[in-house]
């Protein structure tokens, strides 16, 4: 059974376009979308395991340039 979770990124001014296009770029990742509010993108991920998720979001998603701030959301019931 996959875990997965939403990512609530914050980005730098004028990024959240190019951080989006990147960040669907990344193995793991369902989709990434560039919203409005408080967020400006929300991206939707899933691995194998809670450790495997991790590694996708600190390493890649967080690794992208652009990024200011995330919050990472398991979902309880995929």
């Amino acid at each position: 059974m996959s875990v997965q979770a939403y990512i609530l990124v914050q980005t730098d001014v004028g990024k959240s376009d190019e951080v989006a296009q990147a960040i669907n770029a990344i193995e793991g990742v369902i989709n990434a979308v560039h919203v409005t509010g408080p967020y400006d993108v929300i991206v939707r991920a899933e691995a194998n395991s809670i450790d495997e998720l991790a590694k996708v979001v600190l390493t890649k998603v967080q690794s992208v340039k652009g990024i200011s701030r995330t919050l990472t959301c398991p979902i309880v019931n995929p």
